[in-house]
């Protein structure tokens, strides 16, 4: 298993309490996410039709993708409910001095 780097993604001032932000790391849209003051990252394409889950709706810890409703649970990828059956990759997050910071390997 490789380390991967820390690559500065937003600040937590960008990252709204129940809903998502949208980033892009090499390319690859991440989807942050603040619950209860904690941030978490996931991929940000529904594994279902790869609809961008930022633009859904965030219960506490559960994201509803806009499209087919398919649910996730922010915190670990694990897929809620269906038409959805892959959970969502998730990423290391840290943060220091008000910066998020996502855990990459390319």
């Amino acid at each position: 298993m490789s380390i991967g780097n820390w690559v500065k993604v937003a600040d937590t001032s960008d990252v709204p309490e129940g809903a998502g932000y949208a980033v892009s790391v090499a390319g690859f849209p991440i989807a942050l996410w603040k619950v209860d003051g904690t941030i978490y990252a996931t991929q940000d394409s529904c594994t279902h039709e790869e609809t961008s889950l930022a633009e859904g709706d965030l219960w506490d810890e559960v994201v509803e993708c806009p499209l087919h409703g398919a649910q996730f649970d922010v915190r670990s990828g694990a897929v809620l409910s269906l038409p959805a059956i892959f959970p969502l990759k998730t990423f290391p997050v840290k943060v220091e001095d008000d910066a998020i910071y996502l855990e990459w390997t390319d």
